[in-house]
């Protein structure tokens, strides 16, 4: 081959790679300091600490009460947590939505959930504390990302334990 067509190839395999780069929905990292949309929902709570609890004693759960005090309808596109260890169910007029977990591990769908203005629901989070086995003793922090139906963040909730054996 001579130097044209290897520099061909090469501009060719290059273009592909950005091409398939820019189409991979699971590009974005999960960052902790995600910044929230201006249509942001509300909750009271916003983080929720467990204290010592232990991997032998099972999974340990926490509600959430989240509301909108916006004048216009907020519509949840996508509830997903920062961790596998961790799910997070929406509770809308006592019908559930949900397990969500963290993208990567598993598909997570769009749930298109709307709150009306003044209307409020529940984010049920539960944590699994054995989920990583010994190396997942000492303090944890994990968060709970409500994301609008562009992707936008609309509300963080987050826990945190002091995980013992």
């Amino acid at each position: 081959m001579n130097k044209n067509t290897i520099l061909l190839i090469l501009i060719i395999v290059i273009a592909l790679s950005f091409i398939v780069y820019l189409g991979n929905p699971q590009r974005k990292s999960i960052s902790l300091n995600n910044t929230i949309s201006a249509s942001s929902l509300f909750s009271l709570e916003k983080s929720f600490d467990f204290g010592t609890i232990s991997m032998s004693r099972g999974k340990v759960e926490h509600s959430f009460t989240i509301k909108n005090e916006n004048n216009y309808p907020v519509t949840m596109g996508k509830i997903y947590t920062s961790c596998m260890c961790t799910e997070a169910s929406l509770i809308k007029n006592g019908k559930e939505f949900g397990p969500f977990g963290m993208p990567g591990h598993g598909f997570i769908p769009s749930i298109n959930e709307t709150l009306n203005s003044g209307e409020e629901a529940q984010i049920e989070v539960v944590f699994n504390p054995a989920a990583h086995g010994p190396a997942g003793i000492g303090k944890i922090n994990r968060r709970v990302f409500i994301q609008n139906e562009s992707g936008e963040n609309i509300l963080n909730l987050d826990i945190s334990a002091y995980v013992t054996p």
